[in-house]
């Protein structure tokens, strides 16, 4: 190997949610292989400090950045000052998301944009802040997530499958427009997922969903976050406008 050869910079992973379940899985995964952190989340700010002081365990950088990802000016912050501590953000991970129920003929339209807000615009606003950056250096990684349910259509829940929707097309509009400046663009579709901590009132319907899974269990944090740290990987550069499923096979 020549020796003229510089290291690549340490790279820099924006994770929204970040404070628990899937997004901290991610943030610790992503530190384990040397990427600095953001740590977002909304109010949870013990939670993120917990994971910041796992993040440096790991021997790498954290930056908590609360906010609203709801409000388009402090999303457009928390990218700022994750830019400003570590340079530039190589990797935006846009995991935060609601699942209210809406009616799609007497809903409030303040509840559906709150909706729109969360699950989609805040993704393309984080984008568009980190995007320049990236094409600059010639690599960046986006990852959207999307659900099993909002893919075929969420009775009750309109809004919510009309925002991953959204966030269904943005994810393919930045793998075509941008790939060729070394960015890829890719949506993840967990199933059924438990936390850390199971919620014991959902335990019959664990119960239920486990027994109708093709692999017999429920899906872990980590299930999610190893397909991050994969598709972040230099080896995944030609998976670009995919959509992953990680559902043990229920959906298929």
């Amino acid at each position: 190997m020549s020796s003229d050869l510089k290291p690549r910079p340490q790279r820099t992973a924006l994770i929204t949610g970040s404070g628990r379940n899937i997004g901290r899985a991610i943030a610790l995964e992503l530190a384990a292989i040397g990427y600095n952190v953001v740590v977002n989340g909304s109010s949870n700010r013990s939670d993120c400090e917990a994971v910041a002081k796992e993040i440096e365990l790991l021997g790498s950088g954290a930056l908590i950045a609360m906010g609203n990802i709801g409000d388009r000016e402090e999303v457009l912050a928390i990218a700022k000052k994750g830019i400003a501590q570590f340079g530039r953000i190589d990797v935006v991970v846009n995991n935060a998301a609601i699942r209210p129920s809406f009616d799609l003929i007497n809903g409030d339209e303040a509840e559906f944009d709150r909706i729109m807000n969360i699950n989609f615009r805040a993704g393309l606003w984080l984008v568009r802040t980190c995007l320049p950056a990236m094409i600059d250096n010639g690599w960046g990684r986006v990852i959207n997530f999307t659900g099993m349910n909002a893919q075929q259509g969420f009775t009750g829940k309109s809004a919510v499958s009309i925002s991953k929707h959204a966030a269904w097309g943005l994810t393919k509009s930045i793998a075509k427009e941008y790939g060729k400046y070394g960015i890829t663009a890719n949506i993840i579709s967990p199933g059924t997922i438990v936390g850390e901590v199971a919620d014991p009132a959902f335990s019959d319907k664990y119960e239920v969903l486990e027994q109708q899974n093709p692999v017999a269990r429920l899906g872990e944090p980590n299930d999610i976050a190893q397909m991050v740290k994969y598709l972040v990987s230099d080896e995944a550069g030609f998976v670009n406008g995919q959509l992953m499923q990680i559902n043990g096979g229920v959906v298929v």
